[in-house]
């Protein structure tokens, strides 16, 4: 990446945001794009974590990372504390590593 293209990135991004406070000003937007917009981020954190999970390079791969991840998700969906749902996805993953 050129200095450049990340300065013409940052320049695109910028006139984006401002570009949406100009067009609604002090308006509100209706509830149902208020409820998407609040989806958003656990959508594009769970693309990253998935992609990441899933792929080493351009390859598709199932390994360690995998249980990890299906753990995780287990103890999570169980209600478990946050510390406790990392130390059991790493604790699974360096296990069948070990394997």
């Amino acid at each position: 990446m050129t200095w450049t293209l990340i300065i013409l990135l940052a320049v695109g991004a910028y006139a984006f945001k401002v570009t949406g406070l100009i067009i609604l000003g002090g308006r509100s937007l209706p509830p149902v794009f208020e409820r998407c917009l609040g989806l958003i981020p656990a959508a594009i954190i769970t693309a990253l974590v998935m992609k990441d999970t899933f792929t080493v390079g351009q390859d598709l791969t199932l390994d360690a990372r995998a249980l990890g991840i299906a753990v995780a998700v287990i103890s999570a969906w169980k209600r478990a504390p946050l510390i406790v749902v990392i130390v059991l996805g790493a604790a699974a993953t360096a296990i069948v590593r070990q394997l």
